[in-house]
């Protein structure tokens, strides 16, 4: 199972539609994984590193460094095929890469 961690400002509503897209559109390639939607301020270094990939709606300044595959998944939220086609592409290699 691939643990990927999606977040937003609020952790209310972006970060949970980008956490289902992922879990669909992976389910549907034939990938097991679970996402998590946060709130971005509330990561730590210790939360992330429990996870083997992190979604983030855009590049964030932790103060830290990210050690795991990183996909900036802001395009998902468009719902355009072309748009979001290459943000599960890339999570789609990251995943092959992961070997789990």
């Amino acid at each position: 199972m691939i643990k990927i961690l999606a977040a937003c400002g609020a952790g209310i509503n972006s970060s949970h539609q980008i956490k289902t897209a992922i879990e669909e559109e992976m389910g549907n390639r034939g990938y097991k994984v679970s996402a998590d939607a946060v709130v971005i301020k509330d990561i730590t270094e210790e939360m992330l590193n429990k996870y083997d990939v992190f979604t983030p709606i855009s590049k964030p300044d932790f103060g830290f460094d990210i050690t795991i595959p990183m996909v900036e998944a802001g395009p998902i939220l468009y719902r355009i095929p072309a748009m979001s086609q290459p943000v599960f592409d890339e999570l789609e290699e990251i995943i092959k890469k992961l070997d789990k």
